[in-house]
């Protein structure tokens, strides 16, 4: 289906940032727009603070100054609802409250033609509960933006169980003739993004419940040996633990309490507290006048060896080897061994191994009496400036010798060390796994496909690979492999392996084959 033409009228009710925002976005992408709000003045408010804002980007040569001044000519601040006669597509950016969204698209309804898209910007309320009691519900559609909405790429063109399929496409050409990244979605809980970002955040709070690293140390994981913009922690604090408990809330309440996206007390209890992050001056770090700057735990230099042996293949971390080759450590290339089928690295009697999902007490059985230390997962560990190290709780005079060789090793390739407690899975590779676990399952669930999950979570939250490319480039085997170790670890459901997972596993081919 094509695009609205530039000159169908585009309505926003809600002159908030949102709603400012995709006025911003329609008037600049030549539709005359007509901005609502209940609040007296607050359309005109927002119209102007549009103005200014396209002049300041005209200024800085991101945009042509007409162009600028004819966007801002576009914007019409409305009297009524009454004055959305005529519109070819309404947006509703208003409190997220299912009888409000209702009632408005009902007054709606009365006011527009049967013709005109109702469109809801939602993040968290069904579509098709929107929809219900409308007439010609067939013309509601989800069309949620990210905030800030003309910075943000994303746009979830989401179907309820009445929205036409060349309603939803009219919106995805719409969007992306407004410049925007569109993907499809089934009204779901959470959609794409909400529900398949759910474990950054709940694997970062386990991990710290259980005590395996400091929030700073984990984030730094995230951010440096993930690749992640930010780590779990300070984009809890940058969202607010308010918004994002109640996501959680609402996602783990819709889906009837399954455990997968288990609400945290940690969570609960900064709530409770009012510590709700940068708004309020502190969350897991501190802000305002005294701000506090989090250190990464970071161990000290270790001895650098001369010479390494590589055993078997290092699947994903086989970068490494070319890392330690330009220190100046002499690489011996060797065969697989039974006791590390997935490739290992030895310094001496100090084996390295990439985690599998289990803890290195778990697996220390496999060295038969050496000294075993586990890595964690990088997105390219060509590059990653960090690592998180964990080996055995055993207690042995040789695990404090066995990090410092390890860390050794790391530190001449140019990669700082962080040693997280014996947490199996560590803090990349399990929380990895989790969100291809859980796109995987919104796949299997028919709520977008593979290449929307992907492409949801880089546009929507920066993830720098979508999670289920991950999963094809570290082997879905293996991720797998780290979701079932996890469970047999905890014994909770939380950590089951989709479906779809399995199939891939089974038929050999990947999510994007």
């Amino acid at each position: 289906m094509p695009a609205l033409s530039k000159d169908s009228l585009v309505v926003v009710i809600g002159a908030g940032a949102m709603g400012a925002g995709i006025a911003q976005i329609a008037a600049v992408a030549g539709h005359p727009v007509r901005l609502f709000d209940t609040r007296p003045g607050a359309a005109l408010a927002a119209i102007d603070g549009i103005a200014k804002t396209l002049t300041k980007l005209a200024e800085k040569g991101k945009m042509p100054l007409e162009a600028a001044n004819h966007a801002a000519s576009r914007l019409v601040a409305m009297n009524a609802l009454s004055d959305a006669a005529g519109a070819a597509l309404v947006v509703e950016a208003i409190v997220e409250d299912l009888a409000a969204k209702q009632g408005l698209f009902a007054e709606l309804a009365a006011i527009v033609g049967d013709a005109c898209i109702l469109a809801t910007n939602t993040s968290s309320i069904s579509v098709t509960a929107i929809a219900k009691g409308i007439p010609a519900p067939q013309r509601v559609v989800g069309m949620h933006f990210f905030n800030p909405a003309p910075l943000m790429a994303l746009v979830e063109v989401v179907s309820g169980l009445a929205t036409a399929p060349a309603i939803a496409e009219t919106v995805f050409a719409t969007a992306a003739a407004w410049g925007k990244v569109p993907v499809h979605a089934k009204s779901s809980p959470g959609f794409i993004v909400n529900r398949v970002a759910r474990p950054y955040y709940a694997e970062g709070l386990r991990l710290l419940q259980e005590g395996a690293a400091t929030p700073a140390t984990i984030d730094a994981l995230l951010r440096e040996a993930g690749g992640f913009r930010m780590g779990p922690f300070e984009l809890m604090d940058l969202i607010g633990h308010d918004v994002n408990f109640a996501v959680t809330r609402s996602v783990f309440d819709a889906y009837f309490n399954d455990p997968r996206f288990l609400p945290s007390l940690i969570q609960q209890e900064l709530v409770a507290a009012g510590r709700l992050g940068r708004k309020s001056g502190q969350g897991f770090y501190r802000y305002g006048e005294t701000p506090e700057t989090p250190e990464a735990e970071t161990l000290p230099a270790g001895p650098t060896p001369a010479e390494v042996r590589i055993l078997g293949d290092l699947g994903p971390a086989r970068g490494l080897a070319d890392r330690f080759v330009a220190a100046g450590i002499k690489v011996v290339e060797e065969g697989m061994i039974p006791r590390f089928p997935h490739g290992a690295i030895a310094v001496g009697d100090v084996f390295l191994a990439l985690s599998d999902g289990r803890s290195a007490t778990a697996r220390s059985a496999e060295t038969w009496g050496s000294a075993l230390v586990l890595f964690d997962l990088a997105l390219d560990y060509a590059s990653c400036k960090r690592i998180g190290l964990a080996c055995a709780d055993q207690t042995m005079e040789s695990n404090d010798s066995a990090i410092a060789v390890a860390a050794g090793l790391f530190q001449a390739a140019g990669i700082a060390v962080s040693q997280l407690d014996d947490i199996p899975g560590l803090a990349v590779l399990r929380t990895v796994a989790m969100l291809a676990n859980e796109a995987a399952d919104a796949v299997n669930q028919g709520v977008c496909s593979a290449a929307d999950a992907d492409m949801a979570m880089m546009k929507g939250v920066n993830y720098p690979l979508g999670p289920l490319a991950w999963a094809d480039r570290i082997g879905i085997h293996r991720v797998a492999d780290v979701l079932t170790h996890l469970a047999a670890h905890y014994g909770e459901d939380r950590y089951r392996v989709s479906p779809l997972i399995r199939r891939k596993v089974w038929s050999g081919k990947g999510f994007h084959d």
